[in-house]
């Protein structure tokens, strides 16, 4: 190589260090500067290493974990735990969750299907207690503008399950009036103000939950069961994330799984059969099915030994029926799944949690509602499954089922982890969405301060 060619090659790798070092510096001038806390978090994960996130924080206790930052709120108790017949002692407002013996428990039976509040937020609280070891998927922050989201912790779901209901001389339900009274905070918080709440993240599972609030608030983001009672316009998957249902029946071991040979029943189904709307599919089944020997189909509740029931009856099947009711989703889904059965769905507006992860079709059978009334389709279909064809679906159930098992401390892969990173993913559309309306917004504050 020339003595020239030598010349220009170093000043072209000196040119390209220099360039580099004043793009880190400017993109940390930047960070200290500026008033968005999606750019700033955004800016770190770029630009620094994961090491460094622990050595910029100035407080006493050094970040030890998280990708997504959550601000929680400081709701008083009658929002949250207070519905769980906690009583706050002193200034405290929540509970401590260093032993897991002492945390408030929620209620079971069907009210549980729809307690994914509880487990988020138990897991936030547990992110800021070093005593309990958790994944490091989400972690809470006392700053706001270092948040990538803020979690509103209103047990919705249970709320309406336990105080929907007007009694006594009232005229207006406790759950009425806490929603109202969480709109009018919400409205007033500066965190709201500044993105219109977008960047806000509130779990409505249950279909009636957040009824009279839900339009108000429909620029945040929302964790629920399905969209079955929403209008698009206020949830939609482009900005709100499927949650599973917390499962009623008992977990079967893999060990105790029964195989193709161990199931008698082709095909299972427990529960209302007489439904509205879209519901009345069940009806059409039931008619269709209950003669067949080898189906179950019958009307069942939770009642009694209801839920042990169905657990048995799953666990025996090879097939479990998913038939959409009232709203597209239920529980049922994932009973089956923690059945090991092979769920069957038959429900054309299901949307399904997780599904940018998983691929449903490696575990289950989709069935078009058109196609399930035709006489003779749906068991002829099942019959046709080979032995082989089921055990492959069954052997993905088996490795599937964490991702549906709500727990404190939460596991690394289970649903509590699995909604944080659902909510990661959903960061960059809306970061993309905030951006662009913050194009000229600089520009029109520094217009007003001009004319004042």
């Amino acid at each position: 190589m020339s003595e020239k060619s030598m010349i220009s090659s170093k000043l072209l790798f000196y040119t390209i260090t220099v360039s580099t070092l004043l793009f880190i510096v400017s993109s940390l001038f930047f960070l200290q500067r500026s008033d968005s806390s999606f750019t700033s978090s955004l800016v770190r994960k770029l630009i620094l290493p994961s090491t460094d996130l622990k050595n910029e924080q100035t407080d006493a206790k050094p970040v030890s974990c998280g990708v997504l930052k959550v601000f929680m709120y400081d709701l008083p108790s009658e929002f949250h735990f207070g519905l769980l017949n906690w009583h706050k002692k002193g200034s405290e407002t929540w509970p401590s969750v260093k032993n897991v013996s002492t945390v408030p428990s929620y209620p079971g039976g069907l009210n549980r299907q729809h307690s994914v509040e509880y487990w988020l937020t138990l897991d936030l609280l547990a992110s800021e207690t070093p005593e309990v070891k958790r994944p490091c998927s989400a972690m809470r922050v006392k700053n706001s503008k270092e948040a990538d989201i803020v979690f509103v912790p209103f047990f919705s779901s249970l709320s309406y399950n336990r105080k929907s209901k007007v009694s006594g001389n009232e005229t207006t339900s406790v759950d009425r009036l806490l929603q109202e009274r969480l709109v009018e905070f919400l409205k007033s918080r500066d965190e709201w103000k500044r993105f219109g709440g977008k960047d806000h993240l509130i779990v409505a599972h249950h279909p009636n939950s957040l009824l009279y609030a839900r339009n108000s608030l429909g620029s945040a983001m929302f964790v629920l069961s399905d969209f079955g009672r929403y209008p698009s316009s206020i949830a939609n998957l482009e900005k709100d994330v499927i949650a599973p249902y917390v499962h009623v029946v008992k977990t079967v071991s893999n060990n105790e799984s029964a195989s193709f040979e161990k199931r008698p029943v082709l095909a299972y189904f427990q529960g209302a059969i007489y439904r509205k709307d879209g519901g009345t599919i069940r009806q059409e089944l039931y008619n269709l099915l209950k003669d067949e020997k080898d189906v179950h189909f019958a009307f069942g509740t939770v009642r009694g030994n209801g839920t042990k029931q169905t657990g048995k009856g799953m666990a025996s099947s090879k097939f479990c029926l998913n038939i959409a009711g009232d709203t597209p989703s239920s529980n049922r889904l994932f009973d089956s799944i923690v059945s090991h059965c092979v769920p069957v769905i038959i429900s054309d507006q299901i949307e399904l949690p997780f599904e940018d992860t998983l691929d449903y079709s490696g575990f289950s059978v989709f069935v078009h509602s058109s196609e399930a009334v035709k006489k003779g389709f749906l068991v002829t279909l099942l019959r046709g499954v080979t032995e082989d064809q089921w055990r492959k679906k069954w052997e993905r159930l088996k490795e599937v089922v964490r991702y549906f098992e709500y727990r404190f401390p939460s596991q690394p892969g289970d649903s509590v982890d699995m909604i944080w990173s659902a909510v990661s993913h959903k960061l960059a559309s809306l970061q993309f969405d905030v951006h662009r309306k913050n194009r000229y917004r600089r520009a029109e504050v520094f217009e007003r301060s001009l004319s004042t």
